[in-house]
């Protein structure tokens, strides 16, 4: 059954940009779907552009719940699966691609709908985020330095010196404790990695959140990961490190595929590898209601 207000898309003629949000598991891809079928049912059709940092890779479809071709009900998507494993996921690149799918889709006379949980990349289209210029040699003195002295130390350090970045900043997120450093030591204040307090926006746009009660996402949360297992999450990583997989720097750490490697090693049984995915997922589902629930002019949907 659609999760989509009767009203929301019944008076949307000209094209522009719609945006589906919300934590994992809430349900975005299938509202975006409902979404898209309104408008064309209201005489405009439209197209979806993927903000799942994770969906743009190419063979991670389990682990991302990422809708097969022929679930998409024969609307254009965009951005998927366009990455090789062993490529790394940059937002800036990203931010220029999505605007352009987006430009274009309007320019053809269609609706773009962006949907996606990571709230980085999502701000990045909707909003007017600039990012830093990235230092190679600098980021591999970094990452030099996580090997050697570990993830902890180089977390202190960024405390130290940026306390406001440090604390949106998940520890575990090495990546993005390398980078908070990098744009530091080259003498630039934050890092791009939050939702300015009063953002401007990029282009006019309609955002529909979808939200769920904690206790009943938390289940569905659960039970999505057991379920990611049974369909062959184990098998699909297998694959995927055959091709390459513990070599990418931002593929490897994906929630689910860091489990199923560390099962695949011997270092965990499945039992524990399902349990810490389950947690991490919640914790990431957490932070992304924190990161969605700043947005104004948010139509609210509760699944």
């Amino acid at each position: 059954m659609s999760l989509l207000p009767p009203d929301v898309a019944g008076t949307a003629s000209a094209p522009g940009l719609w945006a589906v949000v919300g934590a994992t598991g809430t349900g975005k891809s299938e509202l975006s779907l409902d979404l898209a079928e309104a408008l064309d049912a209201s005489g405009t059709p439209a197209e979806i552009v993927n903000a799942d940092a994770m969906q743009l890779y190419r063979g991670m479809d389990i682990g991302t719940a990422k809708l097969a071709p022929h679930e998409r009900r024969g609307i254009p998507h965009h951005l998927f699966d366009v990455l090789d494993i062993t490529q790394e996921a940059a937002v800036a690149a990203y931010q220029s691609a999505a605007r352009s799918a987006i430009d274009d889709a309007i320019a053809r006379g269609r609706h773009a709908i962006l949907v996606g949980g990571s709230g980085l990349y999502v701000s990045s289209v909707l909003f007017d985020f600039r990012f830093p210029p990235r230092d190679d040699a600098l980021r591999a003195r970094l990452e030099a330095r996580l090997e050697s002295e570990g993830a902890g130390a180089l977390y202190d350090e960024l405390r130290h010196r940026d306390p406001a970045t440090a604390d949106r900043v998940d520890p575990r997120n090495t990546r993005r404790v390398v980078r908070a450093l990098e744009v530091i030591e080259q003498g630039r204040d934050g890092h791009g990695a939050a939702l300015p307090d009063a953002p401007t926006p990029w282009r006019a746009s309609t955002i529909l959140g979808l939200r769920t009660e904690r206790p009943v996402l938390v289940d569905r949360l659960d039970r999505r990961v057991e379920r990611m297992w049974r369909q062959g999450m184990l098998a699909e990583t297998a694959a995927l490190r055959d091709l390459g997989l513990e070599r990418g720097k931002t593929a490897s750490r994906a929630i689910g595929y860091a489990q199923a490697l560390a099962q695949l090693s011997g270092e965990s049984t499945e039992a524990e590898a399902i349990a810490e995915t389950q947690s991490l997922t919640r914790r990431y589902a957490r932070r992304q209601v924190g990161w969605f629930r700043r947005y104004e002019r948010v139509r609210w949907i509760d699944t």
